[in-house]
Formats: C-alpha cells, sequence, structure tokens
C-alpha cells in the first residue's frame, strides 16, 4: 500500500475516521485473559479481527504490549488477566551494567509473537491499513533502569543513559523492520516516558535517537507515528517535529488544540479522548458528549484525527468505545 498517498487521502477527507488506540479490549469479545492474549499470536490475530467486525476505524493495530521489549533484554513481567503487563524491578544499576547490556535478537521472548500475529494480520486484514506497535527509546531504557532513576541518571550520568539508549535504539530498529518485512504498513512507537523531560532533555535522550530509527524504517510504503502522553509536550513541538514521523498522537495530559496550532497542516495529529477517565471509567453518555466537544474544537484543522489519548484499558465497556464511535459518526454526518 502507497501509505503516502493514503496518508493524503486522509487528509482530503472532510469526514473522518477515528483512530483509537484499541487493542486489549478485544480479549472481552472473545472470552479470554489478557494473559492467554499475550501468549498467543493466533489469539492476537482473531482480537484484531474482532475489532475490525465491531468498529469502522481508520487503521487496525496490533496489541500495545510495551512490556515486550524489556521482557527480550531480560527484565522480569507481571502478567495479569485484565490488565496489561508490566516490568517488575531493574537490570540496568550501574555503569557496568549498561556497558554489559546484550542486545537481543530480534525474536527474543515474545517478539516473535507479534511479528507473526503481524504477518498473517497484513494478509488477511485488507479493509484497512495494519499497524503494528513498538515502544520508544527513553520508555524502553526506562523499564530497564526504573522510570525514577533514569530521571536522575539524565543530570546526573547521562554517559550510562546514552549507552543504554544506543542498544536499546538498535533493538527496536531492528523490531520495527522485522514488523515492515512481515507486512505492516505502519508502525506506532509509544514514548510516554519522554513527556516528563524537559524541551532541551527530550531532544538529548529521545527525539534525536527516535530519528534515526524513523530514518531507518520509514518510506513512502511505511508510516511512522510518534505517540507521547506526557504533560510538557507542548513545549517541545520543535523538537518533535524535527522526528520527521507522519503522525503525532497525543494523550489528554494536554489540550489537542493546543498542540495543532503548533503543528504543521501536512501532519496527522491524533488525540485525546481520556482512556481511562472516560473509555474505562465513564459512561456512554458522558464520552459521546466529550469526543463531540473534542470534534467542535478541532475539527476545523483538516489534519486531526479523534482518538483516544492513549492505549484503551483492557476492561473498558464496550458501551463505551461504542458510544465514542456512535459519537463520531453523528458528528460527521
Amino acid at each position: 500500500m502507497d501509505m503516502k498517498k493514503w496518508k493524503e487521502n486522509v487528509l482530503a477527507m472532510p469526514q473522518k475516521k477515528a483512530m483509537p488506540i484499541l487493542s486489549f479490549p478485544c480479549v472481552q469479545l472473545m472470552g479470554i485473559t489478557v494473559k492467554q492474549l499475550i501468549s498467543d499470536s493466533a489469539l492476537q490475530i482473531e482480537g484484531m479481527k474482532k475489532v475490525c467486525e465491531n468498529i469502522d476505524s481508520l487503521t487496525s493495530l496490533g496489541m500495545m504490549d510495551l512490556s515486550v521489549e524489556a521482557e527480550a533484554f531480560g527484565s522480569e513481567i507481571r502478567k495479569s488477566d485484565d490488565e496489561v503487563p508490566t516490568v517488575i524491578g531493574r537490570i540496568i544499576k550501574t555503569n557496568e551494567d549498561a556497558d554489559n547490556l546484550k542486545v537481543p535478537n530480534v525474536t527474543s521472548g515474545r517478539t516473535n509473537l507479534y511479528i507473526k500475529a503481524i504477518e498473517t494480520a497484513a494478509k488477511e486484514i485488507k479493509t484497512r491499513p495494519v499497524f503494528a506497535g513498538v515502544i520508544g527509546p527513553f520508555s524502553l531504557a526506562g523499564r530497564l533502569m526504573d522510570m525514577s532513576e533514569i530521571m536522575v541518571n539524565c543530570y546526573e550520568d547521562p554517559d550510562m543513559v546514552n549507552t543504554t539508549l544506543e542498544k536499546v535504539a538498535e533493538f527496536i530498529t531492528n523490531y520495527i523492520l522485522e514488523f515492515k518485512k512481515a507486512g505492516a504498513n505502519g508502525i506506532v512507537m509509544a514514548e510516554p516516558v519522554a513527556g516528563l523531560l524537559s524541551p532541551n532533555l527530550v531532544e538529548e535522550f529521545s527525539s534525536r535517537y527516535i530519528k534515526k530509527i524513523c530514518d531507518c524504517v520509514k518510506d513512502d510504503e511505511f508510516m511512522f507515528m510518534y505517540h507521547n502522553c506526557g504533560p510538557n509536550t507542548p513545549l517541545m513541538l520543535a523538537s518533535l517535529i524535527g522526528i520527521g514521523a507522519d503522525a503525532y498522537h497525543f494523550g489528554d495530559a494536554v489540550k489537542i488544540k493546543q498542540i495543532l496550532e503548533g503543528m504543521p497542516s501536512d501532519i496527522l495529529v491524533m488525540g485525546n479522548v481520556s482512556p481511562s477517565a472516560q473509555f474505562r471509567n465513564g459512561t456512554p453518555e458522558s464520552i459521546y458528549t466529550v469526543t463531540t466537544e473534542v470534534l467542535k474544537e478541532c475539527s476545523v484543522y483538516k489534519n486531526f484525527i479523534i482518538s483516544s489519548g492513549c492505549d484503551i484499558p483492557p476492561m473498558s465497556p464496550w458501551a463505551n468505545i461504542n458510544s465514542f464511535f456512535k459519537a463520531v459518526k453523528d458528528f460527521y454526518k
């Protein structure tokens, strides 16, 4: 698929389809647990198909499991039936740990399950482009080093942070290239931890690494989407634009209209109905109202695509998800 042309078509559409980060709620449609889903590529394929059958979204998205890459590096993962997996502890405590960190094979751990799922989904889902999901380099380094520790080390031991970042960026690049080879039409890179950095630090410890990754993987047939749900994103737009992504996705910690005012009109900007306050804990009535309000404020921008602010939690009621899509359909109708 010519994704450059696809993006141009989306920009030109007067009526935009929604593109929420919707993957894990498929467990409810299938009657399985999250733990089962993350361990079986066949279930992941079925889950992607179920989501496509139930909602008319702009794209099909693979599971946004941001524990996979850390697990490949050797981190311990806590799995549960109803929540996405989380990383336990840290494996990088010293400069020596960073120096000795080995870049794993791209099919280490559960990564191969996700690659296989995307490969089959890309062949079988023909109604919309198929995107895979990966974690960003600073967020992955934070999982290996501990979130609090990496924030301190950006000031106290930047060499250790950069050593780690070089290695995780190499792995992420290889991982994305495998998704590309498998037939994915694009990638969504989630870099949430970078949203806590200052504008200067985000360039040094996140954006410049992502730009290298983006330059290596992006072309006319493979789209690069960047996600950051941190509160500091309005202050770092220049750095983020410099990454060169095709699309940017923002969380509900910021006003999406403020972001749109600072973004070029030929770059897709997506967000930002709250995944926790609305999709997970709201009501069909409340999410309909909030979604309509965001659309009223932002639909004047031709590059705006309504979305969730981040990955929608697994047990979010489908009544809320359906109400979100109804609000989008009614608004554009």
